[in-house]
This record gives structure tokens, sequence and C-alpha cells, in this order.
């Protein structure tokens, strides 16, 4: 978003650069792309969680709304199928901008023609468009100008809805499954937890009121952004049905001894972004810290929500929000606070976390009174998939690979298990391996059927989480951490790796014989290190290669993958480096099969 525009509209953050783009509008692809053309010219967009910002692609301006010709018109309907198409099916369009980002403005006339011409693009290609804002602007003339930011969406063909995942950090009772709560099911909490009872899965979580487990939560935004939860009684397969935009809400756990499920949640699931919850009442406290570090270590993108500020005074929930700053700017973390007060900063805060990496905006509201809930909904509801669309076809043009993270019996399915397509297209009927088993041998299934945010689906796409049936295929030949693939992939396994690691913190010296519980994607077993490279031993913050050597069984591990590893207070992070692929036979003589 261009400067003047974001001050225009109240933005409190670093602006992000941009073009402008033709003589009174300005339009972005939502990953954050400024202008309006076609593919010619266009550069690579969107961002990775390396922490890279969107590179805006600078377009010709030729943009007028106000009564163009019809081939103009056809011009600009190529125009915004190849923005929807960058933004994932989301496109935000500033109407009375000039081309070097000049806030000119419309006459109430001429912004009513180009909001129809608007209109009748978007009917063109079948999308539909919503108001975001409008502000007046200070320009040489006697008659008022205004300039308005309007959203354009439509799902893209190949898919049911837009699909973002945000997994939900934060302390032990800092009231996360009671926020899911209020915004799934659609009714404030009475100051007791109700509102969170319907997310708990164990009886042991709904007596002690706290999650220990992960769940997973859906609110919904149809194409006009209105919310489409589970109110009025609707079914989840009615949720889907009825939204072209899906956010899944990872609801992680808070308690320190249920860490290592927090850990798996982030790692095996791949958030596209992270809430990070902070009561009003207690500050950063508990688990926050280490929340906070392990979202910055796998660089995920996050933003937080200050809750229960309904139980507080107005100077108990600024000094919260005093804190959080001054957290967030210290240089382990290097991130600029965005405090969001207003429905225009929500929109602001949304258009500038998709474009740099080091915004963070900051929510406060409460879960009993409602007040700022919606400036939360507004953001969700305009936030882009911060992946771009070609990185998904990179990774569909690949061959399948489906991590297993769930496992489950269901009564006339069969066996079923839960989790994400990392690359490659999945379809019903599909013939793949799953493994490696204890003893490193690859077995065949079959995919029976599909099924996504508990509605059916026949084709699943990379980066897509879903559960997939298998039928009769017995239940005790599976685990969590294996990986379902194309038989063409010849998969590889191994027992002894390497990994390029920075040791956060530690008592005493890291040395050979140590056993900590790794952590790459939906993998997680114990491995001891067999050998430092280089050295004899590792203090708190230094770096090493490092091999290391899973105890109970082979894993599949790619080259490249984020590794972090937790013992105790004992805490690293880093890559894999090397792996020593090995067969089914040796790895039953490794394992003493």
């Amino acid at each position: 978003m261009d400067s003047r525009v974001s001050e225009l509209f109240g933005g409190c953050c670093r602006p992000g650069g941009g073009p402008a783009v033709g003589g009174t509008l300005k339009a972005r692809g939502a990953g954050g792309s400024s202008g309006c053309g076609g593919p010619k010219g266009k550069k690579k967009n969107g961002r990775n969680r390396g922490g890279k910002a969107n590179n805006p692609p600078y377009l010709p301006p030729e943009l007028k709304l106000v009564n163009p010709s019809q081939y103009r018109f056809e011009h600009l309907v190529t125009q915004m199928k190849w923005r929807l198409q960058e933004g994932r099916g989301e496109a935000v369009y500033q109407i009375g901008v000039e081309d070097n980002g000049l806030l000119v403005g419309l006459a109430e006339e001429e912004m009513r023609a180009s909001l129809k011409t608007l209109h009748r693009m978007a009917e063109k290609v079948g999308a539909d468009i919503t108001v975001l804002r409008e502000r007046e602007v200070d320009y040489d003339s006697d008659m008022p100008r205004k300039i308005t930011e309007v959203l354009v969406r439509k799902v893209p063909d190949n898919q049911q809805f837009l699909d973002l995942r945000v997994a939900v950090l934060g302390n032990v009772d800092s009231g996360k499954s009671t926020l899911l709560g209020v915004l799934t099911q659609g009714e404030l909490d009475n100051g007791r937890g109700r509102a969170r009872l319907n997310l708990f899965r164990h009886l042991h979580e709904i007596q002690s009121g706290r999650t220990s487990s992960i769940s997973f939560e859906i609110l919904g935004f149809n194409s006009k952004g209105e919310v489409v939860n589970y109110s009025d009684s609707r079914t989840a397969e009615e949720i889907c049905e009825s939204s072209s935009k899906m956010i899944t809400f990872i609801d992680l756990a808070g308690h320190h001894k249920y860490l290592h499920t927090t850990i798996f949640g982030l790692t095996s699931y791949c958030p596209d972004c992270a809430l990070l919850l902070v009561s009003a009442n207690t500050g950063i406290a508990g688990t926050t810290r280490e929340h906070l570090g392990l979202a910055l270590a796998l660089k995920v993108p996050f933003f937080i929500v200050v809750s229960k500020v309904d139980l507080c005074a107005k100077t108990t929930v600024e000094r919260t929000v005093r804190q959080l700053e001054r957290v967030l700017k210290q240089p382990g973390c290097h991130k600029v606070p965005m405090l969001v007060t207003s429905e225009d900063d929500a929109v602001t805060a949304a258009q500038q976390f998709a474009q740099s990496p080091n915004v963070t905006p900051i929510f406060t509201l409460s879960s009993v009174s409602g007040e700022s809930l919606d400036l939360l909904k507004v953001f969700l509801n305009i936030l882009p998939p911060l992946t771009n669309s070609k990185e998904q076809e990179e990774l569909m043009q690949q061959l399948t690979e489906f991590q297993v993270d769930e496992i489950y019996t269901v009564p006339e399915v069969g066996t079923v298990v839960g989790g994400t397509l990392s690359s490659g297209i999945c379809r019903e009927g599909d013939q793949l391996v799953v493994g490696p088993t204890d003893d490193g041998c690859f077995l065949e299934l079959r995919v029976c059927s599909i099924q996504r945010n508990r509605s059916a689906c026949r084709v699943l796409r990379a980066g897509q989480a879903a559960t997939l049936a298998l039928g009769d295929f017995d239940r005790a030949l599976l685990r969590k951490g294996m990986v379902m693939v194309s038989p063409e992939m010849n998969p590889t396994i191994c027992s002894v790796f390497e990994a390029e690691i920075v040791l956060l913190f530690h008592a005493t010296t890291f040395r050979r014989g140590f056993q900590v519980t790794v952590h790459v994607g939906n993998v997680r077993q114990t491995a001891v290190v067999e050998k430092i490279h280089a050295k004899d031993k590792l203090r708190t913050g230094e770096k090493a290669v490092v091999r290391f050597r899973f105890l109970k069984h082979p894993e599949y591990l790619k080259v490249g993958a984020k590794l972090l590893f937790r013992e105790g207070v004992t805490k690293g992070i880093g890559h894999v480096t090397d792996v020593q692929a090995i067969t089914a036979g040796e790895a039953q003589a490794n394992m003493g099969f």
C-alpha cells in the first residue's frame, strides 16, 4: 500500500511500498502486489517462510473506469482475472489514486460510475466486490472528492473455497479456546467458559478447562465478507457450501506439560500464520515467551490478541500492550507492532501483515462483552493467502506426498488418516504407499474417499489439509510421522542424519551421547547425538553440524527440512543437511529385528 494511502486511512505501521496504477485507480493482488496489468512483465509474488516480503510487480498505468470503451472493458476484465490468479482468488482495488500515488480522489458521480464498472468487471469473471472503506481527500477542487478501497473475491475454479490455517498459541488460561468458541459458534461467552465447551475433545479437558490435545475449528466468510459459522444451527457441510473463504483454527495447548503437543501442531500442520493470545490481566507470563520463540524459530508469521480486557482497567490493558511492544522491538524479534483500534486499522493491518514479515498487528478484545471482536473478524476476512499461486503450482507438479498426523477408526468407514498434502495431487481411488513401518517397509494402500473441513472432496491439492479414508487397511500398521507417497517416488528412509543446528539453551554443555526429542515436520522421535563435527561440545548460542541417530525406528526425512529439538529446558533449532539412506533389511538389523 502506498504510504500516503496508508496515512489517509489511519495506518499506524511502517508503510509498504508499491507503484500506483492507472489514472484514477490503484489495484493490488491480495498478497500485497500493486498494479493492474496482464501477465507481461510480472515478477515473483508472495513471500516465503524465510521472511522475505512481497515484491510488487510493476505494471503499466493504463486504467480508467469511467465509461470505458468495449475494448478497454475487455482489457480490464483480463487484468482482473490475472490479479485474482496472482492473489489466489482475492485482489484489492484503490479507486481515486493516480499512477504516481497522488491522492486525487473522484467526485461522487465519477466514483459511482467507477464502482459500477468494477461491478460489471467482477460479474464478468464470476467474482463479488465489497467496499472496504472510503475517505474524503483534500484536493485542489471545489467539489468533495473520495478514494475507495474495494475487495474483489472469487473462489478459484479448481477449489471449493480459499483456505487459511491459523495456529492458536498462548499461555494456559489466556482464553484461546473461549475466543475460538465465540468466533465459530457466534455467541459470546458467559464469563465462565461456556463458549469453549464445544471445542474440547476429552472429559478431563472439560473438567479442568485446559486443552491438552490439538483440535480444529472453522470460520467461514462468504463472497461479500459476511461471517458464516455454526450460528443458526448450521452444520460443517453447510458452512463449507456457503463460504468462499475458510479460516481453519488449530487450537494448541497452553500448559507447559503439553509443550510437545504444541510443537507437533506447529511443525506438522504447516499453519499459514499464528495467533498469539495474551491475557490482559496477566501480561506476558508462563509459556507466552516460549510460544513466541517457537513462532520466530519456525518463521511462522504471527499477530497478537490481548484478551479479557473486560476484567481490567484501561491502564492495565495499556500496560500489557506496552509490555508486548517492548518485547516485539527487542533484537531477537525485530517486529513492528501495530495496535488495531478501528476498522480502518484492521484493513491496513491485514494488508501490511501480508506484505511485510516484520509487521505484527495487536488486537485488544473481550470474548464476554464482544468489545473489538468485529475488528478481528474484519482482519481475518481481508487477510490474503501468504503464499502465491506460482509456488502452489510448482508443488502440485511434484509427486504426491501426504503427511500422516492423525489416525482414526470410523464405524462403517474403516481406517481414516488426517494430515497435510505436502506436494502433488491426491484423488479418490489413488494407489499410494505408506511408511516407513517399524521394520523400514512401505505398504500399498488405496485412497477410498477424501474430506476437507468435514465435507466431501474428490481432489486434494498441495498445501491442503484433509482426512483420507483407507477402507479396511489395518490401523495397527500406521503411526503418526509416516508419509503416504506415490509409488513412483521410490522413497528412502534413514536412521542416521546430520543437521546444522543452533543450541538455543542448555544448562551445561551439549555433548556426544545426549538424547533429545527431535521434531522434523510430522516426525517426532527420540534421537541420540552421535557426533558433533569440528567440536567436542556445544554451549548456549553456538552453532555446529551434528549427527543424530533415531532410537526406535527409521523415518522419512528430506534434506533442507526444518528441525527443532528439545529435552527439558534444552532447546535448539536447525535444518537437515544430510540423510544416510538405508534399505529395509538394514533398518531391521539396526533396530534389532
